[in-house]
């Protein structure tokens, strides 16, 4: 730019920094395409900002296709004023399926490790997470995505067969509505990635460390964001786009 203009770098710099320009950022987003937008996000968010007396609410999700990587050389460790470096390049060893409920209230996760992630093994995790939830807890609220795994008949059956549980989904493509992708992003970034696995088992135990260690010293997250806020977001973004061609 300073040079298409004729100016030196200092004077595009100052520029930039007095609009708060950062041209070196750059950021995706996604457009809502659920017509039930609206009506989810007040569902959801209502239930972050105002739950029900005494009801237990849990964001539950899988990531799947966790891989187990082998880097090619030993970890580099920390110097100074140098980070720890690993090898580019690696080995595969297989995938994992993790599928964990948050709880809002005191940020704990109950989690568990699949080799797929079928219906099937979304039942048993809620059959096992039906256990850990004492019986005088008698409404718990799930937050979930509109994955198919989450929506399967015999899934529809499970809940309707255990009235104490009420679903509320997050609109269609918002899975950043869901709390537990907040704690998967903690746990991509500060165990798997830096890892390094020798077999599938090796990571697994690995994603069971953590977990034991931040249910230890959990802290819940805290949403902040109110619908009317959320959605005057959303109209501003629509309308840059319509005013940008």
């Amino acid at each position: 730019m300073a040079k298409a203009h004729g100016l030196s770098h200092a004077v595009v710099h100052r520029i930039w920094r007095a609009h708060g320009l950062q041209a070196h950022r750059v950021e995706t987003f996604k457009l809502r395409r659920d017509p039930d937008f609206v009506k989810k996000l007040r569902d959801v968010v209502g239930v972050y900002l105002h739950p029900p007396a005494k009801a237990v609410v849990l964001c539950i999700d899988e990531k799947p296709q966790i891989q187990a990587l082998d880097r090619t050389e030993p970890v580099l460790p920390l110097r100074p004023w140098i980070p720890a470096r690993q090898t580019h390049d690696y080995i595969r060893h297989g995938t994992t399926n993790l599928f964990a409920a948050l709880n809002v209230l005191d940020g704990t996760v109950l989690a568990r490790c699949t080799p797929r992630k079928r219906h099937t093994e979304f039942l048993a995790f809620l059959q096992t997470l039906d256990r850990t939830i004492p019986t005088h807890r008698r409404e718990i609220h799930v937050i979930l995505d509109n994955y198919a795994t989450h929506t399967h008949p015999k899934v529809d059956a499970w809940f309707a067969a255990h009235p104490r549980y009420h679903r509320h989904f997050v609109p269609t493509s918002a899975s950043w509505l869901n709390l537990i992708e907040r704690w998967f992003a903690d746990i991509t970034h500060t165990r798997i990635r830096r890892g390094s696995f020798r077999s599938v088992p090796d990571s697994i135990r690995a994603i069971e460390d953590y977990v034991t260690h931040h249910n230890l010293h959990a802290v819940p997250f805290i949403w902040t964001a109110s619908t009317a806020t959320i959605l005057r977001n959303v109209r501003h973004c629509k309308e840059a786009l319509e005013t940008a061609h």
